[in-house]
């Protein structure tokens, strides 16, 4: 029996496999897991006295707007997020050695063999290292995405998180934030950018064909791994 057309087959379905489900995962984004709700320490209040006009629970409110302030209700976030970063690096090592041995001498006279000395050594050793790296690196997002308060915390900071889908015709794409905002940073439009969002999770990604045009294929993926001996 003849197994290397059977190996030959088995490896070509392995690569094929290999191929198909690196065009599945290229381009996809993995959103966040849901918040957990925090648990905040806040310092023991002391207990209502009996016959109090005020009493602990939740505040009055004699007048309010639409602001976001419950669980259940809804604000909206302007993604404002740009960032930048540059790093370079330069090493340059060199060594140069030269030791050299004179001939000794035996009664006065050097050991030589027609002529030549045999027991006169030089050494010379160069040595040099040069190095460059450069990394430079922008991101730019921009829009709007409306959230659901799922948590008031205590001291009325408001534990949030929401996402957008968007299903275009070369793809998907997913927006989603979590974060932690405060109730005096949002404004009369019930909106409040992310540069004021605590603890902010954002994740922005797609799926489809644009995604896959700019993701780095499975053969290049393995020469550019740990894997690669090269």
């Amino acid at each position: 029996m003849n197994t290397l057309p059977s190996l030959a087959r088995l490896a070509f379905a392995a690569a094929t496999c290999a191929l198909l489900g690196g065009c599945v995962i290229a381009g996809d984004v993995r959103p966040f897991p849901a918040m957990a709700p925090v648990q905040p320490i806040m310092p023991p209040q002391a207990p209502p006295s009996a016959g109090a006009i005020y009493a602990a629970g939740p505040g009055l409110q004699l007048y309010g707007d639409r602001r976001a302030r419950d669980v259940g209700d809804l604000l909206t976030i302007n993604l404002v997020e740009s960032t930048a970063a540059t790093t370079s690096a330069t090493t340059g090592i060199s060594k140069n050695s030269d030791i050299e041995m004179a001939s000794p001498t035996i009664l006065g006279l050097p050991v030589t063999y027609n002529g030549q000395e045999l027991l006169k050594n030089t050494a010379k050793g160069e040595r040099s290292f040069d190095g460059k790296g450069q990394s430079a690196q922008s991101n730019r997002l921009q829009g709007s995405v409306t959230v659901t308060v799922i948590q008031r915390l205590p001291n009325g900071n408001l534990v949030v998180q929401g996402q957008k889908q968007l299903r275009l015709n070369q793809g998907d794409e997913l927006v989603q934030i979590q974060g932690i905002v405060r109730a005096a940073d949002i404004a009369t439009d019930n909106s409040i950018p992310s540069s004021k969002v605590a603890d902010a999770r954002i994740a922005y990604g797609g799926r489809g064909a644009v995604a896959q045009s700019n993701a780095m294929g499975w053969f290049g993926r393995f020469f550019n791994s740990a894997l690669s001996p090269y």
